[in-house]
């Protein structure tokens, strides 16, 4: 079993709270291993493939700091916890079947190292383990799992698609971007601030902050699917490039009206482009200005998301929280 690092050092908070939040990642990572383990050795080291090869748990670790803001963390905030994290892991293998990805966390995606199948049905058992977990935490708890994994579905199936004729593409991407990736770290937020006992307009602040910085991690990480020149995120540069996902800075790209980027244009509307043509597109978006107004926009993203927490009382939780918000978007740098 690897071991689970110990959760990242964040600015003002106290030794007492670190060493809280580190202990209760371990059992989050013990439950983890736990729940994921089956009789079948096969199916228990499909299983366990992604889980073993790491992870940031950030999630997890934002269930832990909202149940700060209520009685603490508890067995159930654990639970919940680790719920989140294997319905995250499990979505990892639908997605890399999805981009024909050939890696996943520095190791062999589960598709390339099994086949399709495999990494589908596994998907499905973690999913089904995630709900198991779930369901011991209460009707309410059920409910919140349930309306999670249809929005999680849905931004899926509307990422794998471009924007219908007639709709504005930026609203729409947003959208998908609130249900493919706010949605679950809204509800890792959730959770926590719920079994912890927060009160329920507390809940709700925390619910919309998890989904904002949600939205501003993923607009961070296809900043970074162009900026970067070396492989980061568990993907080659221009992953979203060769998929035809229309992302933030290719939307603007596409918007221009100056006709020098009329080139660009054109090559960002190919179908299945070669790999050369991959590679100019990302020397043509790199100094663009699209690349400018998409990093304001998920910096005011993130903005936004610190500003919901305003109410919050002042302390060691709300520094951490506010921190983790500019963290999104400081791996853009």
């Amino acid at each position: 079993m690897v071991s689970p690092a110990p959760a990242p050092a964040l600015p003002g908070i106290s030794p007492g709270l670190q060493a809280r939040l580190d202990a209760g990642l371990a059992a989050v990572e013990a439950m983890l291993h736990a729940r994921v383990d089956h009789d079948d050795p096969f199916i228990a080291e499909a299983n366990a493939h992604l889980l073993a090869a790491g992870g940031k748990r950030f999630r997890p670790l934002l269930t832990l700091l909202a149940a700060e803001l209520g009685d603490g963390i508890n067995d159930d905030v654990i639970a919940a916890a680790a719920g989140v994290e294997l319905t995250h892991l499990a979505s990892l293998y639908h997605d890399d079947v999805m981009d024909d990805a050939s890696t996943r966390r520095g190791v062999p995606s589960a598709n390339a190292k099994y086949d399709n199948s495999t990494a589908i049905l596994v998907g499905d058992l973690l999913f089904g383990t995630a709900s198991d977990i779930i369901a011991d935490l209460g009707p309410e708890a059920v409910k919140i799992q349930s309306q999670t994994f249809i929005r999680l579905c849905s931004g899926q199936i509307r990422d794998d698609r471009h924007c219908p004729p007639g709709a504005d593409p930026h609203e729409y991407y947003l959208d998908v971007l609130a249900d493919k990736t706010g949605v679950l770290i809204a509800t890792a937020a959730r959770y926590g601030a719920l079994l912890s006992g927060c009160s329920r307009e507390l809940i709700a602040t925390l619910i919309e902050y998890g989904e904002r910085i949600g939205v501003a991690f993923q607009l961070a990480d296809d900043l970074i699917d162009i900026s970067s020149e070396i492989e980061v995120l568990g993907k080659a540069p221009g992953t979203d490039i060769r998929e035809g996902k229309h992302t933030l800075p290719i939307i603007y790209a596409l918007a221009s009206t100056d006709p020098s980027d009329a080139h660009l244009q054109g090559l960002l509307q190919v179908n299945g482009p070669t790999e050369e043509q991959v590679a100019e597109m990302l020397d043509l978006l790199r100094p663009h200005t699209a690349m400018r107004r998409a990093q304001e926009e998920t910096d005011a993203v993130a903005a936004g998301a610190k500003a919901v927490l305003a109410d919050v009382p002042d302390g060691e939780v709300k520094a951490a929280l506010l921190h983790l918000a500019d963290r999104v978007v400081a791996r853009m740098a």
